[in-house]
């Protein structure tokens, strides 16, 4: 806890309590509320007194301790102004008030320690998911071992069910692996030989052989929980602004203090104005305003790890709240990243396989999608020399000792093919031509479908008042056809890297921009934009790494939700905030006045500062993330 804020004291127990009634600061609440019932049952007399000072002691014990502490060392906080009132009401005889300060205000104590916990706790269950021993075959021979003592290229045996210790990749046999505690979506997803199965995945299938791929310690779901650990300690510009106000209050209001009780004493009764200068003291505190955000920002972002959604901390959170354009790129995020061939058009005597196989000879090492069509189209690839990129146009190089070129149209003529080359544009479909030392041998379409739910999310970001744009690097007919099918009127096509990450400035304005991409290719937009938006980036170091937000999974559905899970707890943040300020805009002058006594001042105070608590609680349940 901060030093302006009055969270759990440092005195707070190490182990985190599994139940309310075993947070420290409510058990001893608890019992100071009970002496001091006792002690005024009993009355005024030497007993009943005692009773009511061991009340205003044991309340007081969950702060007081920390404050000297914090004082010592030159901190000066909430818990420093607690402290003085407490020792000047019972300077002053007032015993009751003392303890009712101490009881109210270790309670409110208490419930944020919990409320804190309660929402780590739900991020650190994600971690619950490695099994505690796993099957290994080492020297052909099955053994258990824990997770930690995982080498890499050890033979992980998962059996229908079992979950995956650590990250790997399927060596033997076929399954369906359940990942929706980790991307937040409940389709299983088939998986075979060579595909990737991330720690915390469920076999849901047969048996399967998975090569470790990371240590149990670096696997994808402990790098998960550790990012967004740390990400929960960033803060937002409503956290600044809230540390803004709060830490020159404190200072601030004990001068107010000692000017009221020394001025208050040469116009009347020193007591009398010390009392009341008491009274400022806890009333001005910026206890509530101090925790306003920060527990909203654990609660919300806790509650968007657990569905998928890894949420960098509070200063994305709350972009997060204010985006009005969403800038999606095409690939692998409206589209389902699964392209195929559609069509083949000979330019001359050049066969299919001929087109094919000069096409897959160039792509052979390329990592665009583009490229898995083409060769997924060809039984055997030849092997091209000299390969070249030509970054936003396409490849060249030598095969059989003729020149190869593939590429758009336009950085190659279409020549005969214009026709079918723009029906193919119009119909969605992205055109590549390949040419032989200067003579065009054909075109190939490629079709990347679009994503089932893709038409609904646009819906969904249109109805929160979301401005959609498509960016993409294929031919403006191919984009425009897709938008089209989306619900996608703004579209800018024809884009290189560089083009995406200008035009994002441009699209900005005055308004909050976030772009969605795949945390790679789309790198420079990711940054450029206010929130960087990964798509799919369960297990791809890079994208979790250098995105604002990743979403894990591949539902694009998740996408609005988010949206709308941030814009909720933006409202919360502000509703703290607001609620803080008016609290001790409206108890000071009273206070000082002579109007609020002790009492009244510390149940209203520490009232304030649960609602505040509860309302960041709802910051988790207000919208949910899953479907």
């Amino acid at each position: 806890m901060s030093d302006a804020c009055c969270g759990p004291s440092e005195a707070a127990p190490a182990a985190d309590p599994g139940r309310l009634w075993q947070v420290r600061e409510l058990q001893l609440a608890a019992l100071a509320a009970v002496l001091l019932a006792a002690g005024r049952l009993i009355g005024d007399d030497p007993v009943g007194t005692g009773l009511t000072l061991t009340a205003a002691v044991t309340g007081a014990a969950t702060f007081v301790p920390g404050a000297l502490r914090d004082l010592v060392r030159g901190r000066i906080g909430v818990g420093t102004l607690m402290t003085i009132a407490a020792i000047g009401a019972v300077a002053l005889g007032q015993f009751t008030e003392a303890a009712l300060l101490g009881v109210l205000f270790s309670i409110a104590e208490g419930l944020e320690h919990y409320a804190v916990v309660r929402t780590r706790r739900g991020l650190r269950a994600l971690l619950d998911l490695v099994p505690p021993t796993v099957s290994v075959l080492r020297a052909d021979a099955e053994v258990q071992v824990a997770p930690a003592e995982l080498v890499l290229g050890d033979r992980m045996l998962l059996r229908p069910g079992g979950r995956a210790a650590t990250d790997g990749v399927i060596r033997a046999g076929r399954t369906s692996l359940d990942l929706s505690a980790i991307t937040g979506e409940s389709v299983p997803v088939e998986a075979g030989p060579g595909d990737v199965v991330p720690a915390g995945a469920i076999n849901g299938g047969g048996a399967i052989e998975v090569e470790v791929t990371a240590l149990a310690a670096d696997s994808s779901l402990a790098r998960i929980v550790h990012i967004v650990e740390q990400a929960q300690d960033r803060k937002g510009s409503g956290q600044r602004l809230a540390d803004r106000i709060a830490r020159p209050l404190v200072p601030a209001i004990m001068i107010l203090a000692v000017l009221i009780a020394g001025l208050g004493a040469l116009l009347g009764d020193p007591l009398l104005w010390l009392e009341r200068a008491l009274v400022v003291l806890v009333a001005a505190s910026p206890c509530a305003l101090a925790i306003s955000i920060p527990l909203t920002v654990v609660a919300a972002v806790g509650a968007a790890s657990r569905q998928g959604a890894l949420v960098k901390g509070g200063a994305a959170l709350e972009e997060l709240g204010r985006i009005s354009v969403v800038a999606l790129d095409k690939t692998g995020t409206l589209t389902r990243n699964s392209p195929c061939v559609v069509a083949v058009h000979p330019a001359g005597s050049a066969t299919r396989e001929q087109i094919l196989a000069a096409g897959a000879a160039l792509e052979a090492r390329s990592e665009h999608p583009l490229a898995r069509a083409i060769l997924a189209a060809v039984d055997t690839v030849p092997a091209a020399t000299d390969v070249t990129a030509v970054p936003g146009h396409g490849l060249h190089g030598v095969l059989g000792g003729a020149t190869l070129r593939l590429g758009k149209p336009g950085w190659i003529a279409p020549g005969p093919l214009h026709t079918e080359v723009e029906g193919l544009q119009e119909a969605g479909a992205t055109v590549v031509l390949i040419e032989r030392d200067g003579i065009l041998l054909g075109a190939i379409a490629v079709r990347d479908e679009l994503r089932a739910e893709a038409s609904e999310v646009i819906a969904g970001l249109h109805r929160l008042g979301i401005e959609v744009a498509m960016l993409t690097g294929d031919n403006a007919r191919t984009a425009t056809a897709l938008a089209t099918e989306a619900g996608i009127s703004t579209v800018h096509a024809d884009l290189l890297p560089e083009d995406k990450a200008a035009l994002v400035n441009r699209l900005r304005g005055n308004r909050r921009i976030a772009m969605v991409g795949d945390g790679v290719n789309d790198a420079p937009a990711l940054a450029t934009a206010e929130v960087g938006i990964a798509m799919g980036a369960m297990g791809t170091d890079v994208a979790i790494e250098t995105a604002d937000v990743a979403l894990m999974g591949e539902d694009l559905r998740h996408l609005p939700q988010l949206l709308a899970h941030a814009r909720h707890a933006r409202r919360v943040m502000l509703q703290n905030v607001g609620l803080s300020l008016a609290i001790i805009g409206v108890l000071i002058p009273l206070a000082a006045f002579g109007v609020l006594g002790l009492a009244t001042v510390v149940f209203v105070h520490e009232l304030a500062e649960v609602l505040v608590i509860l309302n960041a609680i709802r910051a988790a349940r207000g919208t949910p993330l899953a479907m």
